[in-house]
């Protein structure tokens, strides 16, 4: 199982993919809440998997992407995005990206990504 960092603003989505994540045996070894205290943490406990919601206040998840492959460009993130973002999905692909899942999310999505990242 993988130890995963979720950077998201809401605390309603973090809450949801911690419970999910644990229950499927994951652990959840940080929480973030803009995309600047995600890349922060990254650094600092260098995750499995990295779940990255886009559109968050003081820095994205796809400026926070970047930062986090820079860091070590063998990262795994998963973005998360809300509909109606097509050109932050593209953008998130560019800077290397590897899965996306859609809000409103399923278990089923989310550990299907998961398993693809691992």
């Amino acid at each position: 199982m993988a130890n995963i960092m979720i950077v998201d603003d809401s605390r309603t989505s973090r809450k949801v993919l911690r419970e999910i994540l644990e229950r499927n045996g994951h652990t959840v070894i940080a929480e973030g809440v803009n995309g600047e205290e995600g890349y922060l943490k990254y650094k600092e406990l260098k995750p499995d998997i990295v779940t990255m919601d886009i559109t968050m206040p003081v820095m994205d998840g796809v400026e926070s992407l970047s930062l986090i492959k820079k860091e070590n460009p063998d990262a795994r993130v998963l973005m998360i995005t809300a509909a109606g973002q097509k050109e932050k999905m593209l953008e998130s692909i560019k800077r290397g990206a590897e899965e996306f899942i859609m809000k409103p999310f399923n278990e089923a999505e989310i550990l299907a990504a998961i398993e693809r990242l691992k």
